[in-house]
């Protein structure tokens, strides 16, 4: 009885049932078209965004090539213009660089509770410079600061003045903590002095190079320079295992790719630069220029010499083999070693410490390359190398009439001055540089006063 229809009941639809596939049919036309027109409007926007970025990426390219020849064509300007503008651009770098890398780790809204800390930030910048540049004009200048009345007693004592002047920063650093920043205060201390270390030392010793000569200051940013670009271009071009994790576009093939490409580079410049007395002679005339050029004994490095082999066994008798090279091209090969294998490891550390932050670059100084921190994270540690390389292996050690200067106006009384006037009267006599008669003259003046 269950399975029987009944009788007389009516179904709201006569007739047989439309199946499934029969009403898909139906509904496909116009499902097709919405799912059309969405999928055009998806594409639409994808080829905006594409757009988008490639505006954004050709902008960025541009602004980018345009401020590279700018800074080219500013630091040959400086560079052909003579040391003082090097040392101002030094100056400048380093000021900037330090007000970056303090920026970083500075929260705001603590800043702005505590006045004190920003300010005393910038007054260990000015000590560190004042107590580091201060050493450099009075180790380079001595025959202009040993004999006038108001420098000298500066320069006599220039290590008590800034130390003096630490002291009294340290004192009001720790009458101005409060209960609550603590740890911002004490990081910020911390974190100043790092950055005067990284950022000031490094670069009072670039600045040293710039007055032994301007060789030693272009010469290793050149290589840093070089290096860079062909690091990127072997790497792009075979590039394939990763070197550092830090930084994933660095590979193994690049790095050593360009180390070969900076040795040959920097041989090649070495020789051009040895050619000019206004590169290797020292700062002997702030006034110089590459027009002007600068006169001095050139130091044996840049004087070229030849070395022959001895006698082989497997080759004919009385056949040798010679090559003349200069010294510093032999040094030059240690260099690019350091600037490709060492140095970039300055980079991978400020990589670092942006990772930490969580930020892309430590400013935007430089439009479309970042900060100027991100710029000379290699060359700080390469000017460093560049210095104590050249004071150990290259710079002549003589005794220096400077040195002699300062100590006769600094360490003798004026008895003892009068005694060495007398015995440089008499040495001059016994080598008849002078007549005897300045002598008696001398004696007589000496005697009365």
């Amino acid at each position: 009885m269950t399975g029987r229809s009944r009788r007389g009941v009516k179904f709201p639809h006569s007739g047989r049932r439309s199946s499934m596939s029969e009403a898909s049919e139906e509904s496909s036309p116009s499902k097709t078209r919405a799912l059309a027109n969405i999928q055009e409007k998806s594409n639409d926007a994808g080829d905006n965004q594409q757009l988008s970025d490639y505006e954004k990426k050709k902008a960025n390219f541009i602004e980018r090539t345009l401020w590279t020849f700018v800074m080219i064509a500013g630091f040959f300007a400086a560079l052909f213009m003579g040391h003082i503008y090097i040392v101002v651009i030094i100056t400048a770098v380093q000021i900037i660089s330090f007000k970056e890398v303090i920026a970083i780790s500075s929260g705001a809204s603590r800043a702005r509770d505590i006045q004190s800390t920003k300010s005393l930030n910038w007054y260990w910048l000015a000590i560190a410079m004042y107590f580091l540049h201060g050493e450099t004009v009075i180790y380079y200048f001595k025959h202009i600061v040993m004999v006038d009345r108001v420098l000298l007693p500066l320069a006599t004592h220039h290590r008590f003045i800034c130390f003096t002047l630490y002291v009294v920063g340290f004192v009001f650093f720790v009458s101005t903590l409060k209960g609550g920043h603590l740890k911002f205060q004490f990081t910020q201390f911390v974190w100043a002095h790092m950055a005067l270390f990284l950022i000031v030392g490094q670069s009072h010793f670039i600045m040293n190079n710039v007055f032994d000569g301007l060789i030693w200051f272009f010469l290793p940013a050149a290589l840093v320079i070089t290096n860079d670009i062909f690091a990127y271009v072997c790497g792009i071009t075979f590039g394939r295992t990763q070197l550092i994790k830090l930084s994933p576009k660095k590979t193994v093939e690049g790095f050593l790719g360009a180390w070969v490409m900076t040795v040959l580079f920097g041989i090649l410049l070495t020789h051009i630069l040895m050619r000019s007395r206004f590169f290797i002679c020292p700062a002997n005339d702030l006034g110089a220029n590459i027009f002007t050029g600068l006169d001095c004994e050139p130091n044996p490095v840049f004087i070229p010499q030849t070395w022959t082999m001895p006698e082989l066994l497997f080759f004919p008798t009385k056949t040798r083999f010679s090559i003349t090279m200069a010294p510093m091209q032999i040094h030059t090969f240690f260099w690019a070693t350091f600037a490709s294998l060492i140095a970039p490891f300055g980079g991978f550390f400020a990589s670092g410490l942006k990772r930490t932050f969580k930020i892309k670059d430590f400013g935007h100084s430089i439009p479309g390359h970042g900060g100027i921190t991100d710029r000379m994270d290699c060359q700080f540690i390469m000017g460093f190398f560049a210095y104590i390389y050249y004071h150990t292996f290259i710079a002549q050690s003589k005794v220096d009439f400077d040195e002699v200067l300062e100590i006769v106006a600094t360490r003798l009384t004026i008895d003892d001055h009068k005694k060495l006037l007398l015995f440089i009267a008499k040495y001059l006599v016994n080598h008849n540089a002078i007549d005897s008669s300045i002598v008696n003259a001398i004696e007589k003046s000496l005697t009365n006063h």
